[in-house]
């Protein structure tokens, strides 16, 4: 090899590599501009919110049919309802407690065996009910005929149940509700402390309480879960305070990893327990039925925020809206409207004294 060639040869190599440490350089300040653009992007990163709303016992005794019924002596209950849509509308998911059957004729009943008009399921899909929770003790009412219309029916809405099951197929699918709203993962199941003597039909599944199935629940649930809500309808009838065994079997929920308890059937308001991780609800009363009695006559509707960080963990806020039948009609009335709402004396003393019953009772809290 001549010197002029061993010359460019080198040349040539020291050009190859002020090239590729150059091109190195670059690479590097791209790759951590990329990174600093990537981190910035995660830090200005929103947290996830969700809104959930919670009504009581959806009932429906024979005086409410008498109130949806038209002059064409069809069937609208959307009127009963209206008075609280706005809440559901604001809602990313909305449970109710179907506390009836729906009959696929019109044979219709009330207490104690429910079969209620189709139009009932109608409205409460008008409303924008998104979950409707059957396990309960009226939900054998009809035996296997009623359970499969209530379900088809709810099918036909789009509305998601869970709590009772046609068959083994229904029961998996629907043992858990689960939903992804707003990269949330949420999810919901049901269980009844009984049936009311009523037997299950063959062939179906109602989830009675039993821890240890309840366990393997929630461990199902956690496995792809950030939220995880167990809907109990459960307590003693008309006590305005939560039993110890409630109180037994929230501890148990919450120690097995649920998050939110929303508690059923006492067809009267409970208190409630709030922190920003965990919040049971143990009962929201009568959402709508015909019943009168001093505190049976409304409910609280539960709106709870689930806002999820950038930690990944859920955080909760509760508010609570209290709900008053009003008769005659079964209209809705909310708290926050009620100034509004045209009423009689009488009507307004009753909504007074709904309203004041269930803010001393809130303000006093749960006492075992």
């Amino acid at each position: 090899m001549t010197h002029k060639s061993t010359y460019y040869t080198i040349l040539i190599a020291g050009l190859f590599s002020a090239l590729t440490f150059t091109s190195c350089k670059e690479n590097s300040h791209s790759s951590a501009s990329e990174s600093i653009t990537a981190k910035e992007e995660t830090k200005e990163q929103p947290p996830q919110r969700v809104r959930l709303l919670f009504a009581g016992d959806a009932m429906c005794h024979t005086p409410q049919i008498r109130s949806a019924r038209c002059e064409d002596n069809s069937l609208d209950f959307r009127p009963l309802f209206a008075g609280v849509k706005s809440y559901f509308d604001k809602a990313d998911i909305a449970v109710v407690n179907l506390e009836t059957t729906i009959s696929a004729n019109s044979q219709y009943s009330g207490f104690p065996l429910f079969a209620s008009p189709a139009e009932y399921a109608d409205a409460l899909a008008w409303l924008g009910t998104d979950v409707a929770l059957l396990a309960n003790n009226h939900c054998c009412d009809k035996g296997g005929k009623g359970m499969h219309t209530t379900i088809a029916k709810l099918d036909s809405l789009d509305i998601a149940h869970t709590g009772a099951f046609l068959n083994e197929e229904d029961y998996q699918r629907n043992i858990i509700l689960r939903f992804e709203r707003n990269n949330i993962r949420i999810s919901l199941f049901n269980y009844s402390y009984y049936t009311n003597g009523n037997p299950i039909p063959k062939g179906c599944k109602v989830n009675l309480i039993d821890t240890v199935h309840m366990a393997k629940v929630i461990e199902s649930a956690s496995a792809d879960s950030d939220c995880i809500i167990a809907c109990m309808h459960w307590g003693n009838e008309y006590q305005r305070q939560p039993s110890q065994e409630q109180h037994t079997l929230a501890q148990f929920l919450h120690r097995n990893g649920v998050d939110i308890i929303v508690g059923s059937h006492p067809h009267v308001v409970q208190p409630y327990t709030a922190t920003e991780r965990e919040i049971t609800l143990y009962s929201l009363g009568n959402f709508i039925s015909n019943q009168k009695d001093r505190y049976t006559d409304g409910s609280i509707l539960a709106e709870i925020e689930v806002e999820k960080g950038r930690d990944g963990i859920c955080r909760y806020s509760l508010r609570t809206i209290p709900v008053w039948v009003k008769r005659p009609g079964h209209r809705l009335v909310s708290s926050e409207f009620a100034h509004r709402e045209e009423m009689t004396t009488t009507q307004r003393t009753l909504y007074e004294r709904f309203i004041n019953d269930t803010e001393r009772l809130l303000e006093r809290g749960v006492k075992f």
